[in-house]
This record gives structure tokens, sequence and C-alpha cells, in this order.
């Protein structure tokens, strides 16, 4: 069970997500949706890198989320590795009213883990849902590729704010699981998790056993 916390001064932990996928999925109002409840009509995009935060409640603890926001154009390609430093969580946006952005995704993906530890979980996103009549990728097909990759999936909607808070929470709630297990495993009251450089030890297979039963379509 999760729910919205928005006091920010107090948090238990501390989570890196990136946001990424091709120009104009709407990755920049799916994290004004979730963070602020905001939505632009106006379609510009992200230069360089921003991030925004916000913490939610899962189970007792709070757990806060600095998710990070860029480009998708090819010519901000350099700022790779660093965007993708320390992010133990992604969501991975597609349009699912423009097919070439969902035949990208595999090459995001493949960025995605070549960058970051083999345990980030990530939420394979079809965004722009509301947009019936104009939908060239079916929802099988992402739950499909979602499956084949052990991610998880949602299709969300920014400006109707449809599952956008569901795909975040999720991801922010597995990650937690993982944490929480493996400090409980380790005996240790609370696993250290930081954004300086460090990632999350955790197993392989505990997040794989995750993904397993947690890929879903809401």
């Amino acid at each position: 069970m999760t729910s919205s916390y928005r006091v920010d001064e107090d948090y238990d932990y501390l989570f890196k997500l990136v946001l990424i996928g091709d120009s104009g999925v709407g990755k920049s109002n799916l994290l004004s949706r979730f963070t602020r409840n905001e939505f632009s009509l106006e379609s510009k995009s992200t230069i360089g890198v921003e991030f925004a935060t916000r913490s939610i409640r899962v189970d007792d603890k709070v757990v806060k989320a600095q998710i990070w926001d860029t480009a998708g154009q090819e010519r901000y390609r350099a700022i790779t590795s660093a965007y993708y430093r320390g992010a133990v969580g992604a969501l991975l946006v597609y349009d699912v009213t423009r097919h070439i952005t969902f035949e990208n995704v595999e090459r995001w993906l493949k960025e995605l883990r070549g960058h970051t530890d083999d345990n980030i979980v990530i939420m394979l996103v079809g965004n722009k849902a509301d947009l019936r009549h104009l939908r060239s990728v079916s929802t099988d097909d992402g739950q499909a590729f979602a499956e084949r990759e052990s991610t998880y999936f949602m299709e969300t909607s920014a400006l109707e704010s449809t599952n956008v808070e569901n795909a975040f929470s999720e991801v922010l709630t597995q990650i937690y699981r993982v944490v929480s297990r493996k400090a409980l495993d380790a005996g240790e009251e609370q696993a250290a998790v930081s954004l300086e450089g460090k990632t999350i030890n955790v197993g392989k297979d505990d997040v794989s056993a995750l993904k397993k039963v947690g890929c879903c379509s809401a």
C-alpha cells in the first residue's frame, strides 16, 4: 500500500530514478504530473537535464524519489553516463500513437542496462493512452515486450493523470521491497542507500523474482 507523502524534509530512503525514451513521448509531463500534479499542453523539448523530487509512504517508511529527466534527442547523448550513474529505477517511455518510439525502446533498454547495475527496476510505460483514436501500438505488444525483457509494464496518460501515480509508486515500492529484504537478510536495521556514486547492493535473483510476478497492465 502506497500513499502520497508530501513533507520533504524527512525520509528513510532516497532512490534515484531516470526517465528515458525518445523526444516528445511525454517524459517531462509524466514527471510534472507525479511531482507537482501539473500538465503542460505546450510541448517543448527538455534541454540538458532536470530533476524533481517527491516522497511517498511505503509500509511505515518514507521513500523519497529523485527523478531525472533528459532529452531524447541524439545530440544530448554526451551526458549519458552521468545521467545514469547511481540510478536504481527507470521508467522507459514510448508514445502509443507513434510506433517508431516503441521500436526504439529496445535501443534505449540496451543503453540503460549498459550503464546501470543489473538489478535496476525498470517500468516500460506506454504514454498518451488517452489518444485512443490515434493508437498505433497495442497494449498486447507493450505487454509482450515487457514480459520478454522481464520489466514491469503500464500504460499511462499524463494528460488525464491515468496510472502516472501507479507507475512511479510501483517502481519505488519494488526497489524498497528488495532493499528492505536484503537489509533484513543481513541483520541490519536499514540498508544504506546513497546517490553519490553508490548503488544498491541487491542480489540479481531477488529482482528477477519480483519481475516475474510484476509484469502487469493496469
